[in-house]
């Protein structure tokens, strides 16, 4: 009969620091397999495609990056951070909550971010807490990834570049299926992204909320075109 081995520190012999279980846990959270539903959406960029908006790597690099900079990954990563921030201060994440839901430009926005915060914040309950994490009962994912990293200790930069990182490659992923980019093509849009996505996780993680706003039109105005479209495979 197999028996649990008990807890160790996991050091690789050439930085002397250990693996910690919540590092493991993020890793766990922002995998594919984690059953948020990401994969049902597009953020609009189905509507995009068919526009020919995007229509190759270097547009959906483009696309994205200015998402992260300019717009909803921008303000995302932001709300992320202040979710964070309260959660790991013992604070109501009520308001950031309210104001996350305000962002929403579009209703297939908001269920695309609802359905995923709300998924999320049931999936992370596998993980027993000392105390349960107060949320409302509908909280956007940007809130659900910052008060759940927050309340776990995981460092907030860390925790906004994996909820970017995430965001990326979930919508890559996506457009392998709208696109004829191919497998290796949106591993490369990934790679290329890193570091603007690193720099806008390091910015977003010091910002406060005067600093959200968007800028990126085109992406909220293919957003609400995909919800009356008549044929899709995505769900916004």
């Amino acid at each position: 009969m197999a028996t649990r081995m008990a807890p160790m520190d996991i050091d690789s012999g050439q930085t002397g620091r250990s693996v910690l279980p919540d590092q493991v846990r993020m890793l766990t959270w922002f995998s594919a397999a984690f059953p948020t539903g990401a994969f049902a959406y597009s953020h609009g960029l189905e509507r995009a495609v068919h526009d020919g908006l995007v229509s190759d790597r270097q547009t959906l690099e483009n696309w994205l990056a200015d998402l992260m900079a300019y717009g909803t990954g921008w303000n995302d990563a932001i709300v992320c951070a202040h979710a964070w921030k309260a959660a790991a201060g013992g604070e109501d994440c009520g308001p950031i909550c309210d104001l996350a839901i305000a962002l929403h430009g579009s209703s297939e926005r908001a269920l695309e971010s609802l359905a995923q915060g709300n998924a999320f914040v049931t999936a992370v309950r596998a993980w027993p807490t000392p105390t349960v994490l107060p949320l409302p009962a509908d909280c956007p994912l940007p809130v659900a990834v910052g008060a759940v990293t927050g309340f776990h200790g995981i460092p907030c930069p860390v925790a906004v570049a994996a909820f970017l990182q995430s965001f990326v490659n979930g919508l890559v992923q996506g457009c392998l299926r709208l696109l004829p980019i191919g497998q290796q093509a949106g591993l490369e849009t990934v790679a290329s992204l890193e570091p603007h996505l690193i720099a806008v996780a390091e910015a977003a993680s010091k910002a406060n909320l005067d600093d959200l706003g968007s800028a990126t039109l085109m992406s909220e105005i293919v957003a609400m075109k995909h919800e009356t479209q008549s044929s899709r495979i995505f769900r916004s």
